[in-house]
């Protein structure tokens, strides 16, 4: 069998299985595991797929820089916002991670609601000075343009003086296996701090990132207390999520 159908195969099947064993592949095709082990290095340099210890998993399409996440899957990230902007209560401090969807958690914050959000994403507090009962902190350091974000210890500094009602944390990949993860690792660092001064972490999940894993790991799925998926979520992806211990909330059609 050529390179190239190898390659066509694997990426095949991981579409439709979910992941890659290479051992499992190598005893099937009659080769050996490096031959396998290299087609999956090649494909993960093209971006095509996330290795992982012994095979490889999907690669997410959200670790692409904030402009092309932006086109994204823009309806369901509305509506995870407008989901996450209601979970937030008068007198809350809550912490707002960057990204697409933060964005439309700050846009549809109701009015009237009155509460302290804590965010490292200037675009973020850019959004949320338009509601006049909210009070701003942004978390300063080095901006992260990939994301724009601010990353380093002076972020997790200021971090490690709150004690947050709730996080919403952003990520590229939620995996029952291999957690929740994203592109950068100052990113995952940031990340894993600012989870740690929450008392709860909400996940809010758009297509692109289910079932998909990056390079550098923020924490196990359990970690978070909810995970919200969009309303046309497979239920085979929500038992899979599940099965990471994890509570899964898909939003209901609309």
């Amino acid at each position: 069998m050529l390179t190239s159908q190898r390659k066509k195969i694997l990426l095949q099947r991981l579409a439709s299985e979910g992941h890659l064993v290479a051992k499992d592949l190598a005893l099937e095709w009659a080769v050996s595991e490096d031959t396998v082990r290299r087609d999956l290095r090649e494909l993960a340099q093209a971006g095509q797929l996330q290795r992982v210890h012994g095979g490889a998993l999907p690669a997410s399409a959200a670790v692409g820089d904030l402009q092309v996440r932006s086109q994204l899957f823009t309806d369901e990230k509305v509506a995870l916002g407008r989901a996450g902007a209601a979970m937030i209560q008068s007198g809350q401090l809550v912490i707002l991670d960057g990204g697409t969807t933060a964005l439309q958690v700050a846009r549809h914050l109701s009015p009237e609601l009155r509460a302290t959000i804590v965010t490292h994403s200037p675009n973020v507090a850019v959004a949320l000075a338009e509601h006049p009962h909210i009070e701003i902190i942004v978390l300063g350091g080095r901006l992260f343009r990939h994301s724009m974000v601010n990353v380093g210890a002076s972020v997790m500094e200021a971090a490690a003086q709150l004690r947050a009602d709730v996080y919403f944390m952003g990520v590229t990949g939620v995996h029952p296996d291999a957690g929740l993860s994203t592109g950068d690792a100052e990113e995952a660092a940031v990340k894993r701090c600012l989870h740690q001064r929450a008392a709860e972490t909400v996940v809010l999940a758009s297509t692109e990132k289910l079932l998909a894993a990056s390079a550098f790991v923020v924490a196990p799925l359990a970690a978070a207390s909810r995970v919200v998926v969009p309303a046309g979520t497979p239920v085979n992806t929500v038992k899979a999520l599940k099965r990471g211990g994890v509570n899964v909330q898909r939003l209901p059609k609309s």
